[in-house]
């Protein structure tokens, strides 16, 4: 007999709305003894079934739904034909593309579950309870459906919310043992599968990169956070005179050089400095330094609703001196990836830093996510990634 947990009265409008996360609130009994990550029916107060989803009781997120009919087997097929449904979606959106996102958890229906495709690498993250539940049948599924080299399985800090162990390793084949270069929209970048960040390389911002190159062209250029350099790259294809990569890794920074060497690009045309971009800007406030474009990229500063106002105040400050660093008629390329900060509260965040800095600042352009992360119409929470260009005068 299957677990099934119960809703309270008017809790369950959003799950009949197809969104799919169910906090602990909602829960008001519990049938049976589920284990974390596993299967469970979901029922309104009367009884009335609503939902299958994946349950995990040391997460606040309690459980994750991802089927909305009742007469659907859940069977090994069905995490099958899901998973080929999402890759069956990339094949349409860029065929033939070298890397790019195949799995986006819960925006294709597979709740927790983040697989990332480089050449003939897979780079799988496995998110919630559920997830890590299903791992060895997805690992061969995935074999089944593209015959990968390897699939390499990355940590992140979710699992330890979804009370699970840090987990890393080979779960398939023999990962390449040194960073792999692919290319993306004709420009070479090494990706270092094992130890780079998230997967390896930013796929999320693709088509913003894509977007931003040709304002770069005739630009001094600051790539704050720059990470691996791929915005410089953008930028001086485009031609910028120069571009100054600045982050606080050493290890980034080393990349961020071997990518622009291995586009050809001569080293008079970049600076690599490694400091607090924070405090780097202040110092150069000080001393009257400006840029005609400004590129501010940095990682997720809301982990957490505890961290919520204190992130904001980070994104306004770096907004702020960015902001007074620009020549009159400069650009200003500014994103959050954190999901917490919504589109309307990062806009709301730049109106507070323009008007400290003193400065007009108009949109240029909107910048999302690359179409390989799909946003689900009922779960705009996987709209994390939010930007826009500004003009400041």
């Amino acid at each position: 007999m299957t677990s099934a947990i119960y809703l309270k009265p008017n809790k369950d409008k959003p799950l009949r709305q197809r969104h799919p996360w169910l906090f602990s609130g909602a829960i008001v009994r519990v049938e049976g003894a589920p284990a974390a990550g596993e299967i469970v029916d979901v029922r309104a107060k009367d009884g009335r079934w609503l939902a299958r989803a994946e349950y995990n009781p040391r997460s606040q997120i309690r459980a994750r739904a991802f089927c909305w009919d009742e007469t659907t087997l859940i069977d090994e097929d069905f995490w099958y034909e899901r998973l080929a449904a999402a890759i069956a979606r990339r094949d349409a959106l860029a065929p033939g593309a070298e890397a790019r996102r195949l799995v986006f958890a819960e925006s294709d229906g597979l709740p927790g579950l983040i697989v990332d495709q480089y050449g003939q690498h897979l780079v799988a993250q496995f998110l919630t309870a559920g997830a890590e539940a299903r791992k060895t049948m997805t690992v061969r599924h995935l074999r089944a459906l593209l015959d990968p080299a390897s699939i390499i399985e990355r940590d992140d800090p979710m699992r330890r919310k979804e009370g699970l162990p840090p987990a890393a390793g080979a779960l398939h084949g023999q990962p390449p043992a040194e960073p792999l270069i692919i290319t993306e929209n004709g420009h070479r970048f090494l990706v270092d599968l094992r130890s780079g960040q998230k997967t390896g390389f930013y796929l999320d911002q693709t088509a913003n990169r894509a977007t931003l190159g040709p304002h770069c062209a005739d630009k001094e250029v600051l790539n704050a956070f720059s990470y691996t350099g791929a915005f410089a790259v953008y930028a001086l294809a485009a031609g910028a005179t120069h571009v100054i990569n600045l982050d606080a890794s050493h290890d980034a920074l080393a990349l961020a050089d071997a990518n622009l060497r291995l586009n050809g690009f001569s080293p008079d045309r970049w600076q690599n400095i490694e400091a607090d971009v924070f405090k780097q800007l202040r110092i150069w406030r000080d001393a009257g330094r400006q840029f005609d474009l400004i590129i501010l990229d940095p990682p997720k500063f809301a982990t957490s609703r505890g961290n919520l106002q204190r992130a904001t105040r980070g994104y306004k400050d770096i907004n702020w001196l960015a902001m007074r660093l620009l020549r009159p008629g400069g650009l200003l390329a500014t994103f959050s990836c954190s999901g917490l900060v919504n589109a309307d509260l990062f806009q709301k965040i730049l109106f507070g830093a323009a008007l400290d800095a003193g400065r007009d600042a108009r949109i240029i352009a909107h910048f999302h996510q690359s179409p390989d992360h799909p946003i689900l119409l009922t779960f705009p929470e996987a709209a994390y990634l939010k930007g826009l260009l500004l003009h400041i005068a």
